[in-house]
């Protein structure tokens, strides 16, 4: 005979291993009488056959299932962890990388002010940083001598190659300048782009005693640049440039040369 130990019945099934109601393990006890005895139902005069009793599917008996192991946390917190650390590191990298890129494109390209280069060559000569359209218009009287000296650099390198498409940048189009020559007169921009033919002999050139007058929009550049040829001869001229803000840059709007004379002492 057995018993369960839950719910106290008695089985006297040899068969059963299980308590039929709640699946506990019979344990086995001393016969009793037969008012305790759990009788098969049915036909008493029949022969009952008792089936073998099979525990529920879901039942797992006590110590037999295989304990699940826990999960750990540690590695997903130190991988999370490092993804961030590796964020702001690369953010930090790209923004160190950048951040002096952006600030220089928010400067006016033509802000810095540069000493004047009192010596050039066709070949070595200081060129306009590059214009913007929008940009406002310099007032800084130092700021504009040093960029009207490096425009007047460049005009001079346009002359001597014939740079045509530079000199139609650097002239304004409403130009009117002194023309060439002995008879002097005046000569409008398409005629000055037109006469305008290479010089070979020029090595290199100074400007000196460069005076500015700003006006608003308007500069006026005075001073005395002298030649260098190759034949070592050197002729000095005063002159006298016009130019106006438009477009985001200088602009010459006329000129005046007067010559001084040749000297014929070499360098």
């Amino acid at each position: 005979m057995k018993r369960c130990s839950t719910c106290n019945r008695t089985y006297t099934d040899p068969n059963l291993s299980f308590c039929i109601d709640d699946g506990t393990p019979l344990t086995n006890i001393e016969a009793e009488d037969d008012t305790t005895v759990v009788r098969p139902r049915g036909n008493e005069d029949d022969e009952w056959n008792a089936v073998a009793y099979k525990p529920p599917g879901g039942y797992v008996p006590p110590g037999t299932g295989a304990a699940k192991p826990r999960r750990r946390v540690w590695p997903w917190v130190v991988g999370i962890g490092g993804a961030f650390l590796l964020g702001i590191a690369a953010i930090s990298v790209v923004a160190v990388i950048l951040a002096p890129r952006l600030m220089r494109s928010r400067e006016n390209p033509r802000v810095a002010v540069r000493e004047p280069n009192n010596s050039n060559t066709a070949a070595n000569s200081n060129s306009n940083a590059t214009e913007r359209a929008d940009a406002p218009l310099p007032t800084n009287h130092e700021q504009v001598l040093a960029q009207l000296t490096d425009l007047e650099n460049e005009w001079t390198v346009a002359n001597i190659n014939a740079d045509k498409k530079k000199l139609d940048r650097i002239l304004a189009d409403d130009y009117v300048g002194q023309a060439p020559g002995e008879e002097g007169g005046l000569e409008v921009k398409a005629d000055y782009i037109r006469r305008v033919e290479r010089d070979t002999d020029t090595e290199k050139w100074e400007f000196s005693d460069l005076k500015l007058t700003l006006t608003g929009d308007r500069a006026t550049l005075t001073g005395i640049i002298t030649y260098f040829f190759k034949d070592g001869s050197v002729v000095s001229a005063d002159f006298t440039d016009k130019f106006v803000w438009r477009d985001g840059r200088w602009q010459a709007t006329g000129a005046e040369l007067r010559r001084r004379g040749e000297v014929g002492t070499p360098l």
